[in-house]
């Protein structure tokens, strides 16, 4: 349970994978987990495309997307814009839900809240990209009652959205690993970006005719906040396969915080887009949850100036 230290009250916490791999399982888990464990929890949905979360958490609706409170995509003619065209912050993106309406947020029995930050399905030709999208997982802010909320940020697969610099407003960042060779090596692509750029590397910005957006893209990266990347293993059958993934994670410096097991009430759950439950997990979600708390309490941030 939680101690005095309260080790992740106002932390965002970025979940990423490869397709398949189980991020909005895990996020649903963790953030029961972290329930719990005592902490006021938010999950802000950033995956364009995918959908049921909502049903996952035991909600009969989705909220709301947040682009449209936020104004619409640039594409649309709106305010919110691509970080990797616009790095400039999100005007208003510091939120209370004690002040936003209410069809833009909603909350489970348990006291999960849940917010959307856009969907593309329905949205047309030509409306593909989600980089508006991004930008809102990027820089939102949340915060109830005065509470520092923990928010665990679902993203989209692959590692797109780490490329527009999503990671560098997280303070931890999460990998789920699923027993396929396409997760082992997201895994290590992961960590290698995340390596780089608290070693202070910067992003490419020679498609940036402003010099001073140039500047400001470059800002955010040396002002990132990520601590580190971790990384769980998900959908494990048995000790062979976790053996096996453990070895070949080894190879490439990873050592996996924990292990999602098998759960066959978890795939029917997505099926009938009804409550995950997930009781068999729930320890595995409670060890992850503890580890979490261990890195953070272990692992001070680099600043910028420190990084130069």
């Amino acid at each position: 349970m939680v101690d005095e230290t309260e080790a992740l009250c106002g932390k965002r916490i970025g979940v990423f994978g490869k397709g398949g791999a189980g991020k909005s399982t895990v996020v649903v888990l963790l953030a029961k987990a972290l329930r719990d464990y005592g902490y006021e929890v938010c999950v802000l949905d950033a995956d364009s495309t995918n959908v049921g979360l909502h049903q996952a958490l035991g909600l009969d609706r989705s909220p709301v997307p947040l682009m449209g409170y936020f104004g619409g995509t640039v594409f649309s003619g709106g305010a919110v814009t691509c970080p990797v065209d616009d790095p400039t912050p999100l005007p208003g993106a510091e939120i209370s839900l004690d002040r936003l309406p209410e069809e833009y947020w909603a909350q489970n029995p348990e006291g999960i809240s849940l917010l959307t930050a856009g969907k593309i399905g329905g949205q047309g030709p030509g409306a593909g990209c989600d980089g508006p999208v991004s930008k809102i997982a990027r820089d939102l802010r949340i915060r109830r009652s005065g509470q520092r909320l923990v928010t665990l940020v679902d993203f989209k697969a692959g590692l797109e959205d780490s490329a527009r610099g999503v990671i560098t407003s997280l303070d931890w960042a999460i990998v789920i690993i699923d027993p396929t060779n396409a997760g082992i090596q997201m895994a290590a692509d992961m960590k290698d970006m995340v390596d780089q750029i608290k070693a202070g590397a910067l992003p490419a910005t020679s498609h940036l005719a402003d010099s001073k957006l140039a500047e400001m893209a470059e800002r955010t990266f040396r002002e990132a906040s990520i601590k580190g990347v971790v990384f769980v293993l998900n959908k494990v059958r048995d000790e062979e396969t976790e053996s096996y993934l453990r070895r070949r994670l080894e190879e490439k410096g990873i050592e996996p915080i924990g292990t999602i097991h098998t759960d066959a009430s978890i795939a029917m759950a997505w099926l009938k887009g009804t409550s995950l439950d997930g009781s068999e997990t729930k320890k595995d979600a409670e060890r992850i949850t503890g580890e979490l708390e261990a890195a953070e309490e272990a692992r001070p941030i680099i600043t910028s100036s420190q990084k130069e």
